[in-house]
């Protein structure tokens, strides 16, 4: 009876190592959504299908800024234009595309959230790197709503993103899920209340003059 007890007390010792291991997985979970459209992309001058208002894709992974590329330093991607500050790191971003390009697209992460493919940014206070992969908003507003949740908002942005707008027409499924909201949808007033409320608590996971990049682990 005593060695079916021990028995008993190691097979629950490692189911239980085996759980934890899981939810930490979980919890550390990366994505890997299709990233070759739809795309959000903006017109400067004579530049059109611009990705990333223009911004370097692989500054913000090197020098942890939003930095303004060289209209002369360019280069197209299955059918948008990135810019860059200098000849290296165009290069690098040919070497790796995948890895600097921002998810969804490029547009807002909060949008597709509720599967709305609408507005994106780059600018600075308008992106993330979170677990090493690019995410733009289409203001501060949204990346402080976003992150409120990051995990949970992750797990339907990417949701979302696979099931109803990766490769499809980015303004059907937008006005569709205008009229049909998604069940989880919040009114920016509403996020906005329930930001403010965290605030005042001081419980926000992220508070205002947190550094820009989150750690990957």
């Amino acid at each position: 009876m005593k060695n079916a007890h021990i028995h008993f007390a190691r097979a629950l010792s490692i189911a239980l190592l085996g759980a934890t291991g899981l939810c930490a997985a979980v919890l550390a979970q990366t994505y890997d959504s299709p990233n070759a459209g739809p795309f959000r992309t903006s017109t400067v001058g004579d530049e059109s299908n611009l990705m990333l208002e223009g911004h370097d894709a692989v500054a913000y992974f090197t020098q942890n800024e939003a930095i303004k590329g060289d209209p002369a330093i360019r280069t197209e991607r299955l059918g948008v234009v990135y810019r860059f500050v200098s000849e290296a790191n165009k290069a690098e971003f040919l070497r790796t595309p995948h890895r600097y390009m921002p998810q969804f697209g490029g547009f807002c992460a909060n949008g597709i959230n509720y599967a709305i493919p609408w507005g994106g940014g780059g600018a600075p206070n308008t992106w993330r790197i979170y677990r090493g992969k690019l995410y733009v908003f289409g203001g501060q507003a949204s990346r402080d709503h976003f992150e409120m949740d990051t995990e949970r908002n992750l797990e339907l942005a990417h949701k979302y993103w696979d099931g109803e707008v990766a490769d499809r027409t980015a303004i059907l499924t937008r006005y569709k899920r205008l009229i049909f909201r998604v069940p989880h949808y919040k009114t920016g007033k509403e996020l906005q209340d329930e930001w403010e409320a965290k605030l005042a608590a001081k419980t926000l996971p992220v508070m205002p003059g947190a550094p820009q990049v989150v750690p990957a682990k």
